[in-house]
C-alpha cells in the first residue's frame, strides 16, 4: 500500500540557501595559475572579489562578504592575483595593469560557463583594480570600490620613505622592510614607474555613464585618507559615496555594516536600468553624492 505525502508549502520549503565551497584554478594571459575559491548557491549571477595589496583572498572583508552574498542567495568568487596568496607568479609592487589582466581572465573563464557577472567589488588595491577594469571593459556594469585609493602618489612615501626616487635611481631597487628590520618585499624601478603611471584621473573619466560604482570608505581610515573617498565622487558620473562613521582600512569593527551597504547597493536594481545614481546630501564633508553612516 502506497501514501501519497502532500507536497511541502513554501514556508516549509524556504531555507537559508546551501553554500558551497569550491576551489578554482584558472591561467592568465601570462601562463599564471590563479588560485580562487567559489562560494556557489546554485544561480547564474555571481559577484567577484578582490584583494588589496600584499592581501589574499583569505582576508576578513573577502571572506565575510562572499558569507554575506551567499547567504542572500548570490554566488561569489573570491580569488588570489598573481603573485599573492596561493596563485603563481612574484610579487610585483604597483602592477594595477596586469592585475586587470588577471580580473579579465577571472572574468572571461566565468563568462565562458555562461556565468552572469552582476558585480565586481574590489578593497584597497583591489578598488583601484576594478575600477581600472571598468575603464577598459564595458562588460560589468556593476562596481564597488572599497577604501580604494584616488592619489596614487601619496601612498609612497608612506612605504618607501620621502627620498625614494633618489634611492631607487641609485641602486634600481628598494627592499621594504618592517618595524623590526625583517624583509617584507622589494620594489624595482619598472614596478614603481608602474604606479606612478597608473593615472587614477584618466582612468575614472574612461568609465562610462551606464557603468554604476559605489564607493564605500572608513571614516577613520588611517592607510587612506576618506578625502580620496570624495575624490572618486566627484570625477566618476554614475556614483554612490558611502561613508561608515568610525571604520578603520579594514572596517575591524564594522564588517556587518559593509556587508550591509554593498549588498544593498549589488541589489538595488539591475546594471544599466537607471542613470545617474541618487543624489543625497551629506553632513560633514562636502559631496554631493553621498550617504553616510553613523556608529
Amino acid at each position: 500500500m502506497s501514501v501519497t505525502r502532500p507536497s511541502p508549502t513554501h514556508l516549509e520549503r524556504v531555507g537559508p540557501p546551501v553554500i558551497k565551497q569550491q576551489r578554482v584554478v584558472i591561467q592568465n594571459q601570462h601562463g599564471e595559475k590563479l588560485v580562487g575559491i567559489s562560494h556557489e548557491i546554485g544561480s547564474k549571477e555571481l559577484v567577484i572579489l578582490c584583494h588589496g595589496f600584499r592581501s589574499s583572498k583569505e582576508r576578513i572583508p573577502m571572506v565575510n562578504l562572499a558569507a554575506a552574498l551567499g547567504k542572500e542567495g548570490i554566488s561569489a568568487f573570491r580569488f588570489d592575483f598573481a603573485g599573492n596568496g596561493e596563485s603563481e607568479g612574484s610579487f610585483q609592487y604597483g602592477n594595477y595593469r596586469r592585475e586587470a589582466d588577471d580580473l579579465r581572465a577571472v572574468v572571461q573563464h566565468f563568462y565562458g560557463e555562461k556565468r552572469v557577472i552582476i558585480a565586481l567589488v574590489g578593497h584597497s588595491k583591489g578598488g583601484n583594480v576594478v575600477l581600472l577594469y571598468a575603464s577598459k571593459y564595458n562588460d560589468v556594469h556593476t562596481i564597488v570600490n572599497i577604501s580604494g585609493r584616488f592619489y596614487l602618489e601619496r601612498g609612497i612615501k608612506g612605504r618607501l620613505g620621502q627620498d625614494f626616487l633618489q634611492r631607487i635611481k641609485q641602486n634600481g631597487f628598494i627592499d621594504v622592510k618592517n618595524k623590526g628590520g625583517k624583509f617584507q618585499y622589494r620594489v624595482t624601478e619598472e614596478s614603481l614607474i608602474d604606479r606612478l603611471t597608473t593615472d587614477t584621473h584618466a582612468t575614472c573619466l574612461l568609465i562610462q555613464k551606464d557603468c554604476r560604482v559605489f564607493t564605500v570608505h572608513g571614516s577613520c581610515d588611517e592607510m587612506v585618507p576618506v578625502e580620496d573617498a570624495l575624490a572618486f565622487a566627484n570625477i566618476i558620473p554614475n556614483h554612490k559615496l558611502h561613508i561608515i562613521e568610525g571604520a578603520d582600512h579594514e572596517f575591524t569593527s564594522h564588517q556587518g555594516e559593509l556587508a550591509s551597504v554593498v549588498l544593498d547597493f549589488v541589489r538595488s536594481y539591475p546594471p544599466c536600468s537607471k542613470g545617474i545614481s541618487e543624489q543625497l546630501p551629506r553632513s560633514c564633508i562636502r559631496a554631493d553624492n553621498s550617504t553616510r553612516s553613523r556608529l
